[in-house]
């Protein structure tokens, strides 16, 4: 037996345990970033009724547009500027549902929030955010939301 054909099944061994690690960590770093768009979603719901301007700081990227129910275009200033304005016109804002798909570097989350208003109006909004890892850090780039008003 040559000493090349006996090296060939020990890089074989080790390319694939390489692997597997590799592709453990990449499971793992995908799961924190799930578990941060999550948070960071519910906390941009939550921050509707407590006009936390600092969530919005955070988790939008400085390139992103949204597009509100209305179907008007805002901006990371404009969204910002918006939560630190008048009083809050909600009493309750909280995320039913979310779903989260990774492309890469980019992230689709889907998801409902249901919502009570000042004036007694109920509804929900259905939306989509897209998210971008830039430089080690999750931020959305684009948000459309479509509004549900709860009808009796």
């Amino acid at each position: 037996m040559h000493a090349r054909s006996a090296i060939l099944p020990g890089l074989l061994v080790l390319c694939l345990l390489g692997a597997a690690a590799f592709g453990k960590a990449q499971q793992d770093g995908q799961a924190q970033a799930e578990e941060y768009i999550r948070s960071s979603e519910n906390q941009w719901a939550e921050a509707e009724v407590s006009q936390d301007s600092g969530v919005a700081e955070r988790i939008l990227a400085d390139d992103f547009v949204g597009i509100a129910p209305d179907g008007s275009h805002y901006s990371k200033a404009e969204e910002i500027a918006r939560s630190k304005g008048a009083a809050p016109q909600f009493v309750s804002n909280k995320v039913s549902e979310i779903a989260v798909r990774f492309y890469g570097d980019a992230a689709v989350a889907q998801g409902r929030e249901k919502w009570v208003k000042r004036n007694g109006q109920k509804g929900s909004y259905v939306w989509t955010d897209t998210w971008i890892r830039r430089n080690a850090k999750w931020q959305i780039v684009a948000a459309e939301d479509i509004e549900l008003l709860e009808t009796k």
